[in-house]
């Protein structure tokens, strides 16, 4: 048992969804939708300054939106098999229940650029000026989403001893029904506090927010198209990377490292790589146009 110190435990939350006639509605659906509001709305504003219109962010937002639903699911299933192939044990069918949870973040970049890109190069706009529009946008809305994690009770830390901890409420919690590490029983909730992982990346991404509109506002006459973007990808990784590894739910694993945290570091490279690649694009932010 861990002898546990805490200034104050962060509770967690007693319910998770409500019932309106025959249908469950989940908290984390709702925040889902709102931080995917919240996003569309910064990335229009930005958009807008740069000369940009409405109704083209909401032609990609329509393309990118459920490219980016599928990219997530799709993603999660790859990456956290266990409930979905049944070489794991797990059956197909699993795939197409969304309600049970199982969205990935990485997915859901890589489905919705590739929808937006799809979108741009057809309507002949800049990818590279609406992803600097979208970098704080993404940020804010991952912040927000993060609160789905916390009502869900899912995607916590490591037990822990340091002055703060996320005390779980235990019928709820996803320790009682799943498996951690490699796929071995959780900690128990009733003698562990646990690592607040959804908090951790909530400041994180809040902090980049600022990062981000500072070193835009500080630099704007020699930043190229792309490379707000760019650092947003540097950010998020090595920030992502870094809490992944201490995350403790069941995930596959390449050698002694999480899969998520092999890609987090990758995304990380990627966004240093384009950000010294685009030191030669002639392309100023500002270009909605291609």
């Amino acid at each position: 048992m861990i002898v546990h110190m805490l200034l104050a435990d962060i509770p967690s939350p007693t319910v998770s969804y409500i019932h309106v006639g025959p249908f469950t509605i989940r908290f984390y659906a709702i925040i889902m939708m709102i931080a995917t509001w919240i996003a569309v709305t910064i990335i229009y504003q930005r958009w807008k300054r740069r000369g940009g219109t409405f109704d083209q962010i909401t032609d990609i937002a329509v393309v990118a939106i459920p490219c980016g639903l599928i990219g997530a699911r799709l993603y999660n299933c790859f990456t956290v098999p266990f409930n979905y192939f049944p070489y794991y044990g797990g059956s197909l069918i699993n795939i197409l229940k969304i309600w049970d949870g199982g969205m990935a973040i990485f997915g859901a970049l890589i489905g919705g650029y590739c929808g937006a890109a799809l979108i741009c190069h057809r309507k002949h706009l800049s990818l590279l000026s609406l992803s600097d529009a979208a970098a704080p946008a993404l940020l804010v809305a991952q912040s927000f989403g993060r609160l789905g994690n916390w009502f869900n009770q899912e995607l916590y830390g490591t037990p822990t001893t340091l002055p703060w901890g996320l005390k779980l409420n235990q019928s709820n919690a996803i320790g009682e029904y799943e498996l951690c590490y490699n796929n071995t029983p959780c900690p128990n909730p009733e003698t562990h506090v646990f690592q607040p992982t959804f908090l951790y990346s909530i400041v994180w991404c809040m902090l980049g927010v600022l990062v981000l509109l500072l070193i835009e506002k500080k630099y704007h006459a020699s930043l190229h198209a792309g490379q707000t973007f760019a650092i947003y990808l540097m950010w998020y990784g090595i920030g992502r990377a870094a809490i992944e590894h201490i995350r403790i739910n069941a995930s596959l694993y390449i050698g002694p490292f999480r899969i998520n945290t092999l890609v987090a570091l990758i995304v990380f490279v990627l966004g240093l790589i384009l950000f010294i690649k685009l030191k030669t694009n002639n392309h100023h932010q500002a270009e909605v146009t291609q």
